[in-house]
């Protein structure tokens, strides 16, 4: 989405993993390019609840500039940006922000759940925050990622490919890729967001209606290559 008049955004980052988890990659047989470890970066408008933006790849400081340089460019105005602790995003918001951004880090802090893990998947015991200001001047009231990490919720809920226990992991990362896309179509401007009685899109003042599947049907039909004509059968020996 371009021009949003966003004032708080949240960024998180979600794990899944395409073909095999990367620990087991280079025992996988034939095992494709991309292969391992896929991170999806999200940023969200805190009001509107709409994702401005979104990158699927890896988790190092080169997505991270890629990500942050991107949300920058669809914004109208300076924002409050809370992000969580990862070190990636400080080199990519002083690249595409610099000064013009008032920019918070909220860190969770993680121990022992009380009485032991109980079980082999069991989170770790959030302990408590540390909120820490990068630049300008952000308002520690705001400073939260819990809408964006709502959304993630729904994002695994909504696709099976990100559900951690699960043999629907996609197979290709293109695939997985096109998956997000559509999904965040869907998010953004299909789902009616029980709050505001609207599309975050709308709510954000980038469409004036609610759109509709068939409407991101024919988004895809409308880019589909032609189909040509189909060269000769071979036979298999």
């Amino acid at each position: 989405m371009r021009g949003v008049a966003a004032e708080r955004v949240q960024c998180d980052e979600i794990w899944s993993y395409c073909y095999a988890k990367a620990k087991n990659v280079a025992a996988a047989k034939a095992a494709p390019e991309g292969a391992g470890d896929v991170w999806t970066w999200i940023a969200l408008d805190a009001d509107s609840k709409l994702i401005v933006s979104y990158l699927v790849g890896g988790r190092d400081a080169k997505y991270a500039e890629a990500f942050i340089s991107d949300l920058a460019g669809r914004l109208t105005k300076r924002v409050q940006l809370t992000t969580d602790g990862h070190k990636a995003y400080l080199e990519g918001v002083e690249g595409a922000f610099g000064a013009d951004v008032d920019y918070a880090m909220l860190a969770k802090l993680y121990g022992p759940a009380p009485g032991g893990s109980t079980g082999r998947y069991s989170p770790a015991e959030c302990t408590g925050i540390k909120k820490t200001t990068i630049e300008g001047r952000p308002d520690k009231a705001y400073v939260s990622t819990s809408y964006v990490e709502r959304q993630n919720l729904t994002m695994r809920m909504q696709m099976k490919r990100f559900t951690r226990l699960s043999n629907a992991f996609s197979k290709k990362f293109e695939n997985h890729a096109h998956m997000v896309a559509l999904y965040t179509v869907w998010y953004s401007s299909v789902k009616m967001h029980k709050k505001h009685r609207m599309s975050p899109a709308m709510a954000a003042g980038v469409s004036d209606r609610l759109s509709s599947m068939e409407d991101v049907a024919a988004l895809v039909q409308a880019t589909a290559p032609v189909d040509g004509k189909r060269g000769p059968y071979k036979k298999q020996a």
